[in-house]
Parts: C-alpha cells; sequence; structure tokens
C-alpha cells in the first residue's frame, strides 16, 4: 500500500469513527454506514479508490505533459513572400520573372526571421498644440535564418509570383537555442 493510500485510509477510518452524522462527504466513494465495523468501511473504501485509481493517475499524467515546462514541442513553421513581376528590375520578361521569385522568397525569408526571432518596433509621434503633426513607426527584423526549404513557387495571377518555405523542427530548435543564447 502506498504512502498516499495510507494516508487516505488513515483519513477515512478517522471518518468513518465520526460517522455518525448523516451527510458525508464520502458517500460517492461507498463510505455509508451500513457496514458493520470501521475495518469494512475502509475495506470498501480501498476497493473503490483502487477502482478509480488507474483512471485518476492516467488522467494527472496527461494534465502533467500538457503542463510540464520542461516538454517543448516546436512545429514546423512556414512563410509565404509575395512579389510583383511588372515592377522588378530587368531587360526581358524571363529576367523579371526571376527576379519576383528572388523578391518573394526574401519576403518570404523576413516573414520567417520575424517568426523565429520576433519583430521590433519603433514609433515616433511628434504633438504641436496638442494636435498629431506627425506619427511614423517602422519595424525591424534581424536574425539568421538556416536551413530554410522551398515547398512551392507559384506563378499568382498574371503579374505576381508566390513562395512558400518552412522550416523543419530539428532546425528551428537549433536556431532558437543560438538565439537564446545570444540573449
Amino acid at each position: 500500500m502506498s504512502v498516499k493510500n495510507v494516508k487516505i485510509a488513515s483519513l477515512l477510518t478517522m471518518c468513518a469513527i465520526f460517522s455518525a452524522c448523516q451527510s458525508s462527504p464520502f458517500g460517492s466513494l461507498g463510505l455509508t454506514n451500513t457496514a458493520s465495523s470501521e475495518g469494512e468501511k475502509v475495506q470498501e473504501v480501498m476497493s473503490s479508490l483502487s477502482n478509480t485509481a488507474g483512471e485518476e493517475a492516467a488522467h494527472v499524467a496527461a494534465i502533467n505533459e500538457v503542463l510540464d515546462a520542461s516538454v517543448m514541442e516546436i512545429p514546423t513553421i512556414s512563410a509565404v513572400g509575395y512579389a510583383v513581376v511588372s515592377v522588378q528590375p530587368g531587360r526581358t520578361p524571363s529576367q523579371k520573372r526571376l527576379m519576383a521569385i528572388r523578391s518573394a522568397r526574401m519576403a518570404a525569408m523576413r516573414d520567417l526571421a520575424e517568426q523565429v526571432h520576433g519583430l521590433k518596433v519603433e514609433g515616433n509621434t511628434t504633438v504641436i498644440d496638442l494636435m498629431v503633426q506627425n506619427d511614423t513607426f517602422r519595424g525591424i527584423v534581424s536574425g539568421t535564418i538556416r536551413g530554410a526549404r522551398t515547398v512551392r513557387i507559384n506563378p499568382n495571377g498574371g503579374d505576381t509570383y508566390e513562395v512558400v518555405l518552412e522550416i523543419d523542427t530539428e532546425t528551428l530548435s537549433f536556431l532558437l537555442k543560438q538565439a537564446r543564447a545570444k540573449a
């Protein structure tokens, strides 16, 4: 019998001794005044506890697994970048398409860096005579992305390209460890 079960048994024995009151919080466990002795009452409770102990242990284990801070599941992350073909530099349509694909890939890389390392936002507001004169802000993304895999490159409409990149869990875990070590 474990220490926990001994404590529960002793608590229930004490409750059985003082069972003169009709309403017992242990009625749902099978502890009623119908048992002839305290020993029988304890046996009833212990058998009820042993029936539900496996279920309760499984439930507690599931909760501990979810709430355990040391268990960190890192998902695969993905990012999408878009670029317009017609505004790209190049002499021929083929060169412009290649530049659009490159630009879309860089936009997806920026999105991955933002997801991994975060976005630093800076803002400035100028107020004169209680009226806003100038309100500016900018976002700064800084970080290293390694191991990004190109999932697909699709023409999107007539003048746009879409590039989808992703980082697997092992690479992402390595990048997070490196970023935490620098911080």
